[in-house]
């Protein structure tokens, strides 16, 4: 099984919409960013309600080992390159990204991507989940940003499209 590791976003999204818990059924231990540990209690601070991952179990922190011309690209955030780094240092990685841009290097450098709603798509078809369309639902009131046809393939592929 690859080494699973996680930017802030779908951590953030999957705790506020209730479903942070199925992270460990579907890929057991996650690894997150040191960056990522430092935005989520950033928003902690500022009063949201998020996730802290030095107090959930099946969560691992871990910080990168070397740099690369990643931080280079200004563009991307801590927990962005951060999360990349380490899935570029592990021999077999998965890396759950919602940024277009991270996801787009991410891709170039041959990694394995999910996203928020990819995730919801897995745990449906895993059984986790009856439906994803109150999840996608609470997503848009969260401010989610969902282009209309990306919500409508997602709906298509599982099975709840109208």
């Amino acid at each position: 099984m690859p080494e699973v590791i996680s930017n802030t976003s779908p951590l953030q999204y999957l705790a506020q919409i209730g479903l942070l818990h199925i992270l460990p059924a579907m890929a057991g231990r996650i690894i997150v960013p040191q960056a990522v540990v430092e935005e989520l209690a950033q928003g902690r601070a500022a009063g949201l309600s998020l996730p802290d991952p030095t107090a959930i179990e099946w969560m691992t922190i871990r910080r990168p080992v070397g740099a690369s011309a990643l931080p280079l690209v200004t563009d991307l955030g801590p927990g962005e390159t951060e999360a990349l780094l380490l899935a570029l240092e592990s021999q077999d990685a998965r890396v759950i990204l919602d940024d277009a841009l991270a996801r787009r290097i991410a891709k170039t450098q041959g990694l394995q991507v999910i996203g928020t709603l990819g995730l919801l798509l897995e745990a449906k078809r895993a059984g986790h989940l009856p439906l994803i369309r109150p999840y996608i639902e609470h997503l848009d009131a969260l401010r989610f940003r969902l282009a209309p046809y990306t919500r409508e393939a997602v709906l298509k592929l599982a099975g709840e499209s109208m």
